[in-house]
């Protein structure tokens, strides 16, 4: 019996230290592992004991890509612990938050770690120097402008430190978005040159019958709120999560991978919200989606890089009508008092839906937390189209095989590192 293993014990171009594992035997695929060794950074256990205040900022330090992600998750848990409802100013303020995070995050992903794969170069700056400068320096212009979003409304760039339970610490005024509005417009330009530049790389021909999960909101392209939804019918209240989804150990992996309740395995990120939100994207961006070639539903994970340029020029677009509307809220946040309770959460990170589940004694201490991160609801996902993306190359060289696996997880734009902070440890020592 011919045994033949493709391994690749680190994986570049993605944020954090994972692997992958193939096996073959007599030309079939046996296995395939993808492998997530970052030690648990346990970050459910800091959380307990822990005033609900402090969760905003502890939770931000989880990623230093998707900051906004984890705040507005925790931020948005607590408040439906306490009965808080953010509206008005103050909820616009914190989509255009997220919007300069996916322009961030996207923008990053797409052109730095993810089109070297399809340009064929090691990395960017092989990519630059081959003839790419003006692509590259189109993605960084256009990811100042992300940047500028968050530390205008987040505080800094970087772990923004302006979110808090019920608003923000502070606001900006009416005047202090003139600027951010100028970048935007020219920013508006560089979203749409994305669009095409991605739009025109070739595209290995792979199609899967995903199942979908995602937000969706009745009047808008998800962010921060809506309800679950998935490709088939499932439609629930965020706090319902638990009883639709569960999370598995595996042996080859410190991150737990995340399944439907009957054990299928399902797909989130800008695919899955493409394809359950579509009708929801602004003009702009549907325009945009046509000239690059996408159709309303795409199972071609892929093209998730045209996809992330789609939603870059919408986040875009959509900072631009929050500011074009602003109105200075009355405060910068809304007064409440904690209580005994649980809240649960949704948020749309760049990398997709992620969960945190909160709950707190009669103070507001945090006495128990869940966070579930994208990637590792993606992890089983990724295992699958490892095996499916490789069907028909078993007959090449390893290099080629090697090359279609690791471009296939790029496609997720994994964070290994958010994927790493919760696993249930049990010694037994007899």
């Amino acid at each position: 019996m011919a045994t033949r293993t493709v391994k690749v014990d680190m994986l570049a171009r993605v944020e954090g230290e994972g692997a992958f594992k193939v096996v073959l035997r007599d030309g079939e695929i046996v296995s395939t592992e993808f492998r997530i060794f970052e030690p648990p950074r346990f970050f459910e256990a800091f959380l307990r004991g822990r005033a609900f205040s402090e969760a905003p900022d502890i939770t931000a330090r989880i990623c230093g890509i998707c900051p906004v992600a984890y705040q507005m998750s925790s931020v948005h848990a607590m408040e439906a612990a306490f009965g808080v409802k953010v509206d008005g100013p103050l909820r616009e303020l914190r989509r255009l938050l997220y919007c300069g995070e996916w322009i961030e995050s996207h923008v990053l992903h797409a052109a730095m770690l993810h089109a070297p794969d399809f340009l064929g170069f090691e990395g960017a700056f092989d990519m630059a120097a081959a003839g790419h400068a003006d692509a590259v320096k189109l993605a960084l212009d256009l990811k100042k402008a992300g940047n500028a979003i968050v530390s205008t409304i987040g505080g800094r760039e970087i772990h923004p430190i302006n979110v808090k339970v019920g608003g923000f610490y502070k606001v900006p005024r009416k005047r202090d978005l003139a600027p951010l509005a100028e970048t935007l417009k020219r920013a508006r330009d560089l979203a749409n040159a994305f669009v095409d530049w991605t739009a025109g790389f070739d595209f290995p021909d792979y199609e899967r019958d995903y199942v979908f999960v995602s937000l969706r909101h009745p009047d808008e392209y998800p962010f921060n709120e809506g309800r679950i939804t998935a490709s088939g019918g499932l439609d629930i209240d965020v706090a319902g999560y638990n009883a639709h989804f569960r999370e598995e150990h595996v042996a080859h992996s410190n991150a737990l991978q995340g399944y439907m309740m009957d054990g299928r395995n399902y797909l989130c990120g800008p695919l899955a919200r493409y394809n359950l939100n579509y009708d929801k994207l602004s003009p702009v961006a549907q325009d945009a989606s046509v000239r690059a070639g996408l159709a309303k539903t795409c199972h071609n994970p892929f093209r998730s890089i045209v996809i992330r340029a789609v939603e870059t020029l919408y986040a875009v677009d959509e900072a631009l009508r929050v500011i074009d509307g602003y109105e200075e809220p009355d405060a910068p946040a809304i007064t409440f008092d904690p209580k005994a309770s649980a809240g649960s959460a949704a948020t749309e990170a760049p990398r997709g839906l992620l969960f945190h589940r909160y709950d707190l004694d009669q103070d507001g201490t945090i006495t128990k937390a869940q966070i579930v991160p994208p990637t590792s609801q993606n992890q089983a996902s990724i295992e699958e189209d490892l095996a499916g993306a490789i069907a028909g190359l078993l007959d090449q060289p390893e290099d080629v095989i090697r090359q279609r696996c690791e471009h296939l997880i790029r496609n997720y734009d994994p964070c290994i590192s958010c994927a790493t902070h919760f696993l249930k440890l049990e010694i037994d020592r007899g």
